[in-house]
């Protein structure tokens, strides 16, 4: 047998999940990222290693921009073929996309005119990466399958999709490859969430794979005991209302935005936390949050049961859902305590950004993280106590109380991630470990190698390995 597997993106850094398997004269691609790390950014604008006319089909694993964002950019060069992914995720990955070559469009108005005023350049073209308009012949490639159900993807090759209880519809892909007589099984992880989370169902790891490529983000390191979520959130939204401020979240739109309405509609309802202006300013997870409305089928027993009594987990009294800019603008005159959610969830667009420069330097206000900051982006400049920070040009001091709340990672942690792979019945002849920066990767090929013995390797970007 002769398999090709390449490894074109989340190769010893988190972002920027793609990876090429070549077989039986087709290739398939397995996810198509955007790089959100600042000093790999330019890797969104190099050519891809192979002609995208040439990729028979993609597997998306789910719809995170770090996992579906250049796919607009395949489409523009010349993919023609299928992507392949659950409904939930071709339903958010269209709202994901847009929302990205939108961002990409306004951007670039905006910043080429900042540098011609302050007489700069910039490392990148002045032009989207793609637009709205690659993304609408985008869209009628994505192509639904179900969870557990074999789909041929090319001669000889066949996937299945199951539950990665990481985001709604994300998934977990096994991609089998027969050749000659023989068969072979590739795994890939996708992101791999955490069980017993709230509003989507756990894990179903696969039991039996040849090579795995499996996700490190917390490969070196626990969540720790299990965090009282809602007891932290309760603490700083009750402090810093006594404080008078404002509670500014950057939030992912997918996932941690409607985790996030789940535990406020519960504190409320316990009368834990005042009943405040409570505002979602983000078109996307306004979008996101309709999708889950769409989608029942995917909550865990839990959430079913606050449908049955006719609680939504996603409304609460107070909520605002800001969609126009007039609406996001209005917020920074309300008077008194607002808990402002807004995309995007690293700091690196989006709405957030302006309520960043709003109310960093207010001591009365908190600056909340509830999700990982990749190395080098906004939000991660902050909590590592950068000060004064960059925001549109300008120089930003930080008086306002930083805060994290770790429990609300969707990722799974080094234990978490021993327990997903090791669902695996026998040894697999090979482990790799992506999707994580090198002390992760490299501390979870350590814990792995010692814990089973098999053969573990921390791939290098663009590296092509043949497999057996």
């Amino acid at each position: 047998m002769s398999i090709k597997l390449n490894f074109f993106g989340a190769a010893q850094n988190v972002t920027g999940s793609c990876y090429l398997v070549e077989a039986n004269g087709a290739r398939i691609l397995i996810d198509c990222g955007l790089y959100q790390e600042r000093d790999l950014k330019q890797r969104n604008w190099d050519a891809f290693p192979v002609s995208p006319a040439t990729i028979n089909a993609v597997l998306l694993t789910h719809a995170h921009l770090d996992h579906c964002g250049r796919l607009p950019k395949l489409v523009k060069e010349g993919f023609r073929g299928k992507i392949f992914c659950t409904p939930a995720t071709a339903d958010i990955a269209q709202i994901i996309m847009k929302d990205s070559a939108f961002l990409q469009e306004e951007d670039i108005k905006h910043k080429k005119a900042r540098h011609e005023e302050q007489g700069k350049t910039s490392p990148f073209p002045y032009e989207p990466l793609y637009t709205v308009a690659d993304v609408d012949k985008t869209i009628p490639l994505l192509t639904p399958v179900g969870y557990k159900t074999p789909v041929p993807v090319a001669s000889g090759m066949t996937a299945i999709f199951r539950e990665a209880g990481h985001i709604f519809g994300s998934t977990s892909i096994r991609l089998s490859v027969e050749q000659g007589g023989k068969s072979r099984t590739i795994l890939f992880s996708g992101d791999v969430g955490r069980w017993n989370m709230p509003i989507i169902n756990d894990p179903d790891p696969f039991d039996e794979a040849d090579y795995v490529l499996v996700e490190s983000t917390y490969g070196d390191r626990t969540h720790g005991e299990t965090k009282d979520i809602p007891g932290e959130l309760a603490r700083i939204i009750n402090e810093t209302n006594k404080a008078g401020g404002n509670i500014v979240i950057p939030s992912f739109a997918v996932e941690r935005t409607q985790e996030l309405l789940y535990h406020l509609n519960a504190l409320q309802r316990e009368n834990r936390i005042p009943h405040l202006l409570t505002f979602v300013d983000s078109p996307m997870a306004i979008k996101v949050t309709d999708i889950f409305k769409k989608h029942p089928e995917l909550f865990d027993e839990e959430t079913r049961e606050l449908l049955r009594k006719g609680i939504h987990p996603c409304d609460l009294p107070g909520l605002t859902m800001a969609n126009t800019v007039d609406q996001s603008k209005s917020i920074n005159h309300i008077k008194g305590t607002a808990i402002i959610i807004a995309g995007s969830g690293m700091c690196t667009g989006g709405r957030i950004k302006h309520h960043l420069k709003n109310n960093l330097s207010r001591p009365e206000s908190t600056i909340l993280f509830v999700g990982y900051q990749a190395v080098g982006t906004l939000g991660r400049l902050i909590l590592e106590g950068v000060d004064p920070i960059r925001i549109f040009g300008e120089e930003q001091p930080i008086k306002a109380r930083i805060e994290k709340i770790d429990g609300f990672s969707a990722h799974a942690d080094q234990n978490e991630l021993l327990r997903w792979i090791t669902a695996l019945k026998k040894a697999p002849r090979r482990v790799f470990i992506t999707h994580g920066e090198p002390d992760a990767a490299n501390a979870f090929k350590k814990l792995l190698s010692e814990k089973t013995g098999w053969n573990c390797t921390v791939p290098q970007y663009q590296q092509e390995i043949i497999l057996d």
